[in-house]
C-alpha cells in the first residue's frame, strides 16, 4: 500500500509517497526530471515486501511539495533535504539513497561527503562526474545535440510557457520504447503552477549560476562533484536518449574499487520504469550483498 506523508522541513513542507514498515531500514529514492516522486511506484512496494522503509520525497518545487522559500534549487539545497529527511524520518547508519537523474547527481554528491548519514548509493542515468573522461568525437558531438534543452532552460520564461510540450517530447526522446503516458500526466500535475514549473527549471538554472548559495548549503555543495566513496550500484539504460551509455561505460573503469555497474538492455532514461524486473532485482541484490 502506497502511504503518503508530509515532513516539514526548515524552508518548505515536502511530500513524499511510502512503503513498507516504520521501523525498517530507511532507503530514500530521489527523483529526476521532468518526473516524480510515482516514478519509484515498482521498486518501492518490492523493497518493503523485504522490510524495507521506502520514502520518496517529491523534490523541492515538485508539487504537492512546496516551492521553497529561499528558492536554492543548487545541489547542495538537494543534498542538505536529504539529509534533513534522513533526520526527521528517524534514518540510521545504515541508510540507503537511491536517486535517477537530478537524484542520481545528489545522491552522488552525498555518497562523496565525509559527513552523509547514507551507508550506500544507487545511482541511475547520470555519472559520477569525477569519472566522466574522455570518448571519441562522435559520441561527444551527439551528446552535445542531445542535451540541447539544458540550454533551452537558461533562457526566462520560454520554458515555463513550454514545459506541457516538453515533458511530453522528453520522456519520448529519452525512452523511446516506453509508453509515458501515465507519467507525463504525473510530472504535468506536479508542474501544474507557474512557481513549481519555474522551481523544475530552476535546477538547471543553477548549475550554470554556481554563485550565491546560501551559507547553510555550503557545506553540502564543496561535494557535488565529488566521487562516492561509499558501496556504489551505477545503472545506465543502453537505449538512454538523454545521456548516452556510451558515456557511461567510458565512466565505468573510473568508479571506485567495489562500485558495481550494469547496462540495463532495452531500456531508455528512465531505465526504473522501463525494466523494474532488471531495476528491481539487481537493487535488491546490491542492498543484501554490499
Amino acid at each position: 500500500m502506497t502511504e503518503q506523508l508530509y515532513v516539514d522541513l526548515p524552508t518548505h513542507r515536502a511530500a513524499a509517497l511510502a512503503w513498507g514498515p516504520v521501523d525498517g531500514q530507511l532507503v530514500l529514492a530521489l527523483h529526476g526530471y521532468p518526473d516524480t516522486a510515482w516514478t519509484w511506484r515498482h521498486l518501492g512496494p518490492e523493497l518493503a515486501a523485504d522490510g524495507y522503509r521506502v520514502v520518496a520525497p517529491f523534490t523541492r518545487g515538485y508539487a504537492p511539495t512546496e516551492v521553497p522559500r529561499d528558492r536554492c534549487f543548487h545541489v547542495g539545497a538537494l543534498m542538505t533535504d536529504a539529509v534533513e529527511l534522513h533526520r526527521a524520518l528517524g534514518g540510521g547508519a545504515d541508510a540507503v539513497l537511491i536517486g535517477h537523474d537530478w537524484g542520481a547527481i545528489t545522491a552522488n554528491a552525498l555518497g562523496a561527503h565525509p559527513d552523509s548519514p547514507f551507508a550506500k548509493v544507487v545511482s541511475m542515468a547520470v555519472p559520477p562526474f569525477p569519472a566522466m573522461g574522455p570518448t571519441g568525437p562522435r559520441v561527444l558531438a551527439r551528446q552535445a545535440r542531445m542535451s540541447w534543452y539544458i540550454g533551452l532552460n537558461q533562457l526566462p520564461l520560454l520554458p515555463e510557457r513550454l514545459q506541457p510540450r516538453m515533458v511530453a517530447k522528453l520522456w519520448r526522446d529519452w525512452s523511446p520504447s516506453y509508453d509515458a503516458a501515465d507519467d507525463v500526466a504525473l510530472t504535468l500535475k506536479s508542474l501544474a503552477t507557474p512557481a513549481h514549473r519555474s522551481a523544475a527549471l530552476g535546477y538547471y538554472r543553477a548549475m550554470a549560476r554556481p554563485f550565491g548559495i546560501p551559507e547553510r548549503y555550503r557545506n553540502s555543495h564543496r561535494t557535488w562533484t565529488g566521487m562516492p566513496m561509499v558501496p556504489l550500484l551505477y545503472l545506465h539504460g543502453t537505449d538512454d536518449g538523454c545521456m548516452q551509455v556510451e558515456l557511461a561505460d567510458a565512466a565505468h573503469p573510473r568508479l571506485p574499487a567495489g562500485a558495481r555497474y550494469e547496462r540495463i538492455d532495452h531500456a531508455g532514461h528512465f531505465l526504473h520504469v522501463e525494466r523494474p524486473d532488471v531495476v528491481n532485482r539487481l537493487v535488491r541484490e546490491f542492498l543484501i550483498d554490499a
